[in-house]
């Protein structure tokens, strides 16, 4: 095989996000650890751990040089851990501080801003540069246009959390971590490249759900039990906030209508949850399928999906929940131990076209 060939087949698909062809090379996987460790000075500590003479190699080449060594994969898996294990104590320094910040987040809204591309001053310079709730808090408080404001807050907690929640999994014995940022992979699980989606129980799919059960619409629902019990509510308000302020102010009705009402309500959004745990393969589908067109990719996915089950629009809170998120995460991956990847295939449709990857699924749910 001519390794210098075979690098820059590898390396084109990276650029075209072609992952379904690097998946299925022989060398894909070891280009994607390679890449995930390609930083100069990085493979610069590798070289010599392995008595390579880098001396004429140029920080831009060195990448395709060290990958043209083809080293074995036990030496690779090895530095990645060696290089992940010093990154990682850096980082344990500064978890419980962390999560203290985290916890002064009390209402996660977007603010009515959902664009795709924010300047990337504000995600350089807010949200990934500060951990501080309070110094985040001012600085956009006296910098940023206020419908700014709730986007930069919750993509900040976001942002960590994602941080905290992937090193629970890179943690774990059994998976190698990435080291580098690679689009689309962050982990391998048995050399199995995964990129770990964290996420909710989708209100879309709740509504898909409920119609094929001959259910109108949750908010359509409150808003009937709301004009049959003269309850009053802001009509001018957008869908969100009207349906916020009907669960909650029906939620604190002290009626036996009331609360009959909310009895059925969260039954039935109980039998849908359960009863896609049982039977997840159509949701794994759904995130596919419901992609936006910027952000569309098949890449082998791990869905991490966050369920208060009391009250759904409290899920967000369940991404700073430590001991909970630890203990199922451990509990699933120690109870996998002889995954059959092959059992994760699956094809789904995106724009008349059929693509198939691989998927899994993890629900945590607080009763």
């Amino acid at each position: 095989m001519d390794m210098k060939q075979e690098f820059r087949k590898l390396k084109r698909y990276y650029q075209e996000n072609d992952f379904e062809r690097i998946f299925n090379h022989e060398s894909g996987i070891y280009f994607l650890k390679m890449r995930s460790i390609s930083r100069s000075n990085i493979l610069g500590e590798l070289a010599k751990s392995l008595e390579f003479d880098v001396s004429g190699v140029s920080g831009r080449d060195l990448f395709e040089f060290m990958f043209c060594k083809n080293i074995a994969d036990e030496q690779i898996d090895n530095f990645i851990k060696q290089i992940y294990d010093i990154e990682r104590k850096e980082r344990i320094k500064n978890e419980d501080y962390l999560y203290s910040q985290l916890y002064k987040l009390k209402v996660f809204d977007w603010g009515g801003f959902y664009q795709n591309a924010v300047e990337q001053t504000i995600v350089n310079n807010y949200i990934k540069k500060i951990q501080n709730y309070e110094e985040l808090y001012n600085s956009i408080e006296n910098d940023i246009n206020p419908r700014f404001r709730g986007y930069i807050l919750c993509s900040w907690y976001n942002h960590w959390t994602s941080i905290l929640i992937e090193d629970m999994f890179k943690d774990h014995p059994r998976l190698l971590p990435t080291v580098g940022l690679i689009k689309k992979v962050d982990f391998f699980w048995k050399d199995f490249p995964f990129d770990l989606k964290v996420t909710y129980f989708p209100d879309g799919y709740m509504q898909l759900k409920r119609k094929e059960f001959d259910l109108r619409p949750e908010l359509t629902e409150l808003k009937k039990f709301a004009r049959q019990q003269n309850i009053p509510y802001d009509k001018n308000a957008n869908k969100k906030d009207i349906f916020s302020e009907l669960l909650t102010r029906i939620s604190e009705d002290t009626s036996g209508e009331a609360k009959e009402f909310i009895e059925g309500f969260h039954k039935i959004r109980e039998e849908i949850i359960l009863n896609t745990i049982e039977n997840p393969e159509e949701l794994i589908k759904w995130f596919y399928e419901e992609q936006g067109i910027r952000r569309f990719d098949a890449a082998n996915r791990f869905f991490l999906v966050l369920i208060d089950s009391k009250n759904l629009e409290d899920s967000w809170k369940l991404k700073r929940n430590k001991k909970l998120l630890h203990g199922k995460i451990n509990e699933f991956l120690d109870n996998n131990k002889e995954m059959d990847f092959e059992k994760l295939k699956i094809s789904f449709n995106w724009q008349d076209k059929t693509y198939t990857t691989y998927a899994t699924i993890l629900f945590i749910i607080k009763d």
